[in-house]
């Protein structure tokens, strides 16, 4: 069973990020699945810090934007909007360049929060960085 409001499509869905951070750091979904989602971000000039390596603040950009795309994926848009409320992430590994690519999947679904779990690889498979994201589903006025 699907976890999202209705189905969608990869190109839609990366229309929506394209004037914001998301866009900036050319963040990309790549998959759509029926608990969660999965997306790539390139390491490069924009996500690296001084040493040459990922920087850690761009991990969490990119298990925020991910887990923020999916949960107002699995709501009413036209009622509700999903907003970062915690985010937590413990960097395990780097990357240098080519892709990273993170794995969303719903931890929870509930009517207030939902909870995600994301987990960021780099090219070699290696786990890089993990992350526990909650979204607030707030009313929109």
């Amino acid at each position: 069973m699907s976890i999202w409001f209705r189905n969608y499509e990869l190109e839609q869905v990366n229309k929506m990020g394209l004037e914001s951070m998301t866009g900036f750091l050319d963040i990309k979904v790549s998959a759509i699945n029926s608990d969660g989602l999965e997306a790539t971000m390139p390491v490069n000039e924009k996500t690296k810090q001084p040493f040459g390596l990922l920087h850690g603040g761009a991990s969490c950009v990119l298990a925020e934007s991910v887990g923020s795309i999916a949960s107002n994926l699995a709501v009413d848009n036209s009622k509700f909007a999903a907003v970062g409320q915690s985010i937590n992430a413990n960097h395990l590994k780097s990357a240098r360049s080519g892709l990273v690519r993170a794995i969303c999947k719903a931890v929870h679904i509930g009517k207030s929060s939902h909870v995600w779990d994301i987990r960021i690889f780099n090219e070699e498979e290696e786990l890089v960085c993990i992350s526990r994201l909650t979204m607030a589903i707030i009313l929109k006025k």
